[in-house]
């Protein structure tokens, strides 16, 4: 009988498991509400309550945001430009950031340089420094190069990185001596060691990062409410928020629905596609 029942799952699985859906499901049904209210008319949508099953007006609604976009108060681009925006802003930050931490931690690592530790603990010292401290100044600087409504002036002061710095330093610490000292008899100059060996043991640790940081660059809002003026710039959590009418402007709320469902989908995939190599990051990173 104790071996029949060994296998079975006791109560705090199944408390667990419960959980688990609760917490599903009440992550999952705003967005089920804001599927229902992309399908359905203005006039549906005011009622109160609102319908709880899809209407019929999904593909007027998606064709309208995606190729049209919407007039009227805001004269919104397609949604198909804000996201193309969004990706190529998230993927420059992205790039840049990796890129900035990853040889930056690498000198302080691995090279003795009068400073070194001075230099380090200057980079902690600005993840004290919220953005909203240094954004008047960063305006001023960028409003002096003539980088306002540009690609360059949304993503270049959103590329260094304290946090991906200190990550990564961390990780190299954990670098055995033995390991830089046979480079260095094999004959391996720097270059050659952050090639062949810093950076294919840093492989899950930058995959789980660039995770991190796309999604960081995709919601951006602050910044690019302020560099740009040209609606073409506009990123999607900006146009969202500018669909939203104020005073006595309307919302077309199953358009505001159905972009915000869409502005979902590109981080969603990037954590789909990239759920192994970010947990494999996250497990390697503390070891």
């Amino acid at each position: 009988m104790a071996e029949h029942t060994a296998g079975r799952p006791g109560y705090g699985a199944w408390l667990a498991h419960a959980l688990l859906w609760l917490g599903i499901g009440i992550t999952a049904f705003p967005l089920y509400i804001a599927f229902v209210a992309s399908t359905l008319t203005p006039q549906d949508v005011a009622q109160a309550p609102m319908p709880v099953l899809p209407g019929g007006h999904a593909i007027e609604t998606y064709r309208q945001v995606l190729i049209q976009g919407l007039s009227g108060t805001y004269l919104s681009p397609p949604v198909w430009q804000m996201m193309w925006n969004s990706l190529l802003m998230a993927l420059i930050i992205t790039g840049g950031k990796i890129v900035l931490s990853i040889l930056s931690a690498y000198a302080i690592a691995f090279f003795a340089f009068p400073g070194r530790t001075l230099a380090f603990w200057l980079i902690f010292l600005t993840l004290m420094l919220p953005v909203e401290v240094r954004i008047v100044p960063t305006y001023e600087v960028i409003s002096d190069l003539g980088l306002i409504n540009s690609m360059t002036g949304l993503t270049l002061p959103l590329i260094a990185s304290a946090t991906g710095t200190l990550l990564f330093r961390q990780f190299f610490m954990t670098i055995p001596d033995e390991l830089v000292e046979a480079a260095r008899i094999d004959g391996a100059g720097p270059l050659r060691f952050f090639r062949d060996f810093v950076l294919p043991l840093s492989a899950t640790n930058i995959a789980a990062l660039s995770v991190i940081l796309f999604i960081y660059g995709w919601n951006q809002y602050l910044w690019p409410l302020l560099i740009t003026t040209d609606n073409r710039l506009d990123t999607i959590v900006v146009g969202i928020t500018k669909m939203i009418g104020t005073g006595d402007a309307t919302t077309d709320w199953p358009q505001v629905m159905g972009t915000t469902l869409l502005a979902v989908l590109p981080p969603a995939a990037v954590v789909v596609l990239m759920r192994r190599w970010f947990v494999k990051g996250l497990v390697d990173s503390d070891k």
